[in-house]
């Protein structure tokens, strides 16, 4: 253990420590200027950015305390059980509490501590493609509980019989985006259809979408009217049935992209309009950055687009196990995958992505 007090260190220079500090110290100054608060959006990105360094500046502190007394701790009377039993406990623990830390100091990028868009798309297949669909949205929900985030469902389209053809939320919370963007792909189920009376092996796929939040007040992205086709309707639940009786639902079309956002949430159809907005800008935003990155990545030479493809697969039939196929991590556990212990994938492929990109 006395490699431990020895590795804080270490993370000194690993978690930018003193950057971190720096940076704080800039931003306090920032705020403290006259009329730094008449710029609301502004403001509200420098206050998450400065609450994001903060936390990992704590949680630095802690963790280095904590290591200092499992240091001594070690060194003790090795006879005793009860007390090697609870610094085991203890060491375990502190090495989960150093891996958050690890993903909180990479989520730096520039629209990581933003709120989340998810959007999941049941693929070709009826009843078991949309059966999927639910499994994977309750996966992320108990997810998104599990982190303390506050989640709204923007938009849904209802199964016929059953399931969901489409499900959009918005989540939101610390590091959101940050900690949901690499959940971005082609997710495969495999199993026995509950469907189908053969008991047939089934294949199903769903495409889940994240893109961080932008708010309307932003205006440093523009969109020209004349790109836009609006369309209202009323909202739908399942089978098709009206639930409200005016057209409040709202449709937008980005036409020279055909990139669409709807918005059924709120009885208000100026609500609904507003959230589509925020939710067709923030796709828009989403694919320059990709092309932009494509392009970089087309200078490069470099041929790994795994990212955009199939991620993970989730076999419950002939055999038990889920496998994400960009960073080889495997689980046998499915049932406790599909509630939501996603906390290693989403670790292990955020490490694997910073890899990537350096």
């Amino acid at each position: 253990m006395r490699g431990v007090s020895r590795g804080c260190i270490t993370w000194e220079t690993i978690f930018e420590i003193d950057a971190k500090r720096d940076r704080i110290q800039q931003l306090d100054t920032e705020m403290a200027l006259p009329g730094f608060w008449d710029d609301q959006v502004n403001a509200s990105v420098r206050l998450k950015e400065l609450n994001q360094i903060k936390s990992v500046l704590q949680t630095y502190e802690k963790l280095h305390k904590q290591s200092e007394n499992l240091t001594e701790w070690i060194t003790l009377d090795d006879s005793d059980r009860e007390l090697i039993a609870e610094v085991e406990s203890d060491i375990h623990l502190f090495v989960q509490a150093v891996r958050q830390l690890e993903i909180q100091s990479l989520l730096n990028k520039k629209y990581d501590a933003y709120d989340a868009i998810v959007g999941i798309y049941s693929g070709a297949g009826g009843l078991d493609a949309q059966d999927w669909g639910t499994m994977l949205s309750r996966m992320y929900q108990r997810w998104f509980e599990k982190q303390g985030y506050s989640v709204r469902v923007i938009d849904s389209v209802l199964g016929d019989q059953s399931g969901v053809k489409t499900l959009t939320f918005l989540v939101s919370g610390h590091l959101a985006y940050g900690y949901l963007k690499t959940e971005s792909g082609v997710h495969r189920l495999v199993r026995i259809s509950p469907f189908n009376a053969k008991d047939k092996r089934q294949t199903s796929f769903a495409a889940v979408d994240v893109v961080p939040h932008f708010d309307n007040r932003q205006d440093d992205f523009n969109i020209p009217s004349k790109d836009l086709k609006i369309d209202t309707y009323r909202a739908s639940g399942a089978g098709g049935q009206h639930v409200n009786k005016t057209d409040s639902a709202v449709r937008i079309t980005h036409v020279p992209t055909n990139i669409v956002a709807q918005s059924q949430d709120s009885r208000s159809q100026t609500e609904n309009r507003e959230m589509a907005m925020a939710v067709l800008k923030s796709r828009l935003i989403a694919l320059k950055e990709k092309q932009q990155a494509d392009h970089i990545a087309t200078l490069k030479d470099t041929s790994d687009n795994a990212w955009g493809n199939q991620i993970r697969s989730y076999v419950l039939y002939p055999y038990k196990l889920v496998k994400d196929h960009r960073t080889g991590l495997e689980n046998s556990d499915v049932d406790a995958v599909l509630n939501g212990d996603l906390g290693n994938f989403i670790h292990e492929s955020l490490l694997t992505l910073y890899k990537h990109d350096h």
